[in-house]
């Protein structure tokens, strides 16, 4: 009986796990050149690291802080709306208001302690040259309610309540657009421009629906701050 030959056994296991374990260096090499990249594209953003970051009296840490009061009183007068309004329109945008706002003002507080500002103090609005017109007698920044008008609004029920909310909201959005433009072009730094301009879109595009929803109640807008 002749012996069968063995040819010699191979595998190519070996090599492809190679390969794999190659293209994986590969790839999270890449990855994490990556993650340096937008890292460093978010520090240059916010000015972490730069010996020039916003000081106190600059327009970027003025807009953070009174944009930041200015939002939190919105999100009042919105939580007020979405929980007592029967409305579902102006549920709804209450809603949208209270989310967006409030996720800004985090944004804004964090850039603050980022940037080793104190997130409250400071004389408002004095990040805005000039005599700025929209300060009304109580010292509130423009389009700011009146607790008056605060206390009017948490009283106030069915359609009543429905229309002075979109009445405050509006204004409140008018005064807050003007602060936003005026930062969106003097600020220092590209994300505090950046948020200023989306909040002069988003703020815009809601006022016009909010006039459009007065309307249709048989309301008229405040008067502009």
């Amino acid at each position: 009986m002749t012996a069968t030959a063995r040819r010699p056994v191979t595998s190519d296991a070996a090599p492809a796990a190679s390969g794999g374990r190659g293209l994986r260096a590969v790839l999270l090499a890449v990855i994490a050149v990556g993650l340096v990249a937008l890292g460093g594209a978010l520090a240059v953003g916010l000015g972490i690291g730069r010996q020039d970051a916003p000081t106190a009296d600059s327009v970027d840490a003025g807009f953070a802080r009174d944009m930041s009061t200015h939002h939190l009183q919105a999100v009042e007068m919105a939580n007020l709306a979405r929980d007592r309004s029967t409305d579902p329109d102006v549920r709804q945008l209450a809603f949208d208001i209270a989310e967006t706002q409030q996720n800004q003002v985090g944004r804004m507080e964090g850039w603050l302690s980022l940037w080793g500002v104190p997130v409250s103090g400071g004389e408002p609005m004095s990040w805005m040259a000039g005599d700025h017109t929209g300060h009304t007698e109580n010292g509130l920044m423009p389009g700011m309610a009146t607790e008056q008008e605060l206390a009017q609004l948490r009283t106030a029920t069915g359609t009543p309540f429905d229309v002075l909310f979109l009445q405050l909201m509006t204004r409140h959005h008018q005064g807050g657009s003007e602060m936003a433009q005026y930062a969106q072009t003097h600020a220092q730094e590209w994300a505090v421009r950046r948020l200023a301009s989306s909040i002069v879109e988003t703020q815009t595009a809601e006022t016009g629906l909010m006039v459009s929803m007065l309307k249709e109640r048989g309301a008229e807008p405040l008067p502009a701050p």
